[in-house]
């Protein structure tokens, strides 16, 4: 069995989007053992989508495809849909109450473009859209299924998570099929390659990719057997090999950020954080703070970009930073004892670096990240040198600042 994604939308083909929803489709066929065949990126033209659709369905058994379903004028493609498989639109009552509901909730008007998103193909079977306006469709005809979700990718995803992946993986592929996710951090993609070895002797029991992140490099592991016992046998082989040889570098064995480790870890100790951040400008404690109940262990975070505000608001001696400079271990552990004295709590993080483009010396390169952890047992840093533009490696420093946290935690 294969799939086929069809991206629709004239903001695709230009550049002014990227096609997320093709990759995070894909990867989620993937684990439930449907490779993808191709993906095909239209814009809203009637022919071009059309010529797309014909060709998937003469190659593939299921057919995904997302955009164009919104109240404008440029949204045709429920207009094309009911070309190809010849059917005209009928209103469904279910889906204009939910509409309905949805803007009494959230005491809007109910214009009329949205109220005709209740007209839906009628040899469709709806997908309700619990995040928007826009029904899902499924079509099936000669053993072919056709899936139609809406182009943002908040709303596509709950579809596909609530509906049309349960509906795939019951129809079966016939194989069983169990997967794992390694997240990783503090090692590059040829060096994790290195030490996980000869892939041979892993892709014997499942098959593994490595997926790299700004957060870290991810292994995948799909394993497939003729019994779910036999799949997941083979996957906790492949599964040890990874943890036997590059174990320490793991911070999941599931799909997660640094960040909900980190929560996870301080909130089962009852612990506190406090973070004082100046190559990362408030990063880390965006981050802390993206997870719910995060007032149970993040204290407060100290943007000390400049010099004078590293004196002022964390007491780092002026000559401390004189001596070694801005960028050094001395002033990143400083940092972190400071912030941990100042607000009390279990956990002192800091960041001071450079992120570039400019600023950077020989000695002090852009890229160039010095981490700092403190608790009641004592102080430890990292050096990190990174490549990348500005925002990327402020987001390198920030998860590695994350993760030395972790590690300090767990006392590895």
């Amino acid at each position: 069995m294969h799939a086929e994604i069809i991206s629709i939308g004239d903001e695709l083909i230009s550049g002014k989007t990227i096609n997320s929803n093709a990759a995070w489709m894909g990867r989620q066929l993937l684990l439930i053992g449907i490779p993808v065949l191709q993906v095909t990126t239209v814009g809203d033209d009637e022919t071009m989508i059309l010529d797309a659709l014909a060709r998937a369905e003469r190659r593939s058994e299921i057919i995904l495809i997302t955009g164009g379903l919104g109240p404008t004028h440029d949204d045709i493609t429920r207009t094309v849909l009911c070309r190809y498989f010849q059917c005209d639109l009928v209103l469904n009552p279910a889906v204009l109450d939910q509409i309905r509901e949805r803007f009494r909730h959230r005491g809007l008007p109910l214009a009329k473009s949205n109220e005709s998103q209740a007209m839906v193909p009628r040899t469709a079977q709806v997908i309700f859209n619990r995040q928007g306006t826009a029904p899902g469709y499924h079509f099936e005809r000669s053993g072919r299924h056709v899936y139609v979700m809406p182009g943002v990718p908040h709303e596509m995803q709950g579809m596909m998570s609530e509906s049309i992946l349960p509906e795939i993986r019951a129809r079966g592929t016939g194989w069983f099929i169990e997967s794992k996710i390694f997240c990783t951090n503090g090692i590059a993609e040829s060096m994790l390659c290195e030490k996980i070895g000869n892939p041979a002797e892993v892709e014997r029991w499942a098959k593994m990719a490595f997926l790299p992140a700004p957060s870290g490099v991810q292994v995948r592991l799909i394993a497939q057997g003729a019994s779910a016992a036999e799949a997941r046998e083979k996957l906790e082989q492949a599964a040890a090999r990874v943890v036997e040889r590059a174990g320490r570098y793991i911070y999941a064995d599931h799909e997660c950020t640094l960040e909900q480790v980190v929560a996870e870890l301080l909130s089962q100790r009852q612990a506190t954080v406090a973070a004082a951040e100046s190559c990362t400008g408030g990063l880390i404690a965006h981050k802390l703070t993206s997870i719910a109940g995060s007032s149970a262990y993040f204290e407060r975070g100290v943007v000390c970009y400049s010099n004078r505000a590293k004196t002022e608001l964390l007491h780092i001696p002026a000559a401390l930073i004189e001596q070694h400079g801005a960028v050094s271990e001395q002033v990143a552990l400083a940092m972190a004892e400071s912030v941990r004295h100042i607000a009390g709590v279990d956990y002192g993080l800091a960041t001071t670096g450079i992120a570039g483009p400019g600023g950077g010396s020989t000695d002090k390169p852009v890229g160039l990240v010095f981490i700092g952890v403190a608790d009641k047992t004592g102080s430890q840093w990292e050096r990190h040198v990174f490549s990348g533009e500005r925002w990327l490696n402020k987001e390198r420093f920030a998860n590695s600042a994350l993760n030395l946290l972790r590690k300090k935690i767990l006392g590895l």
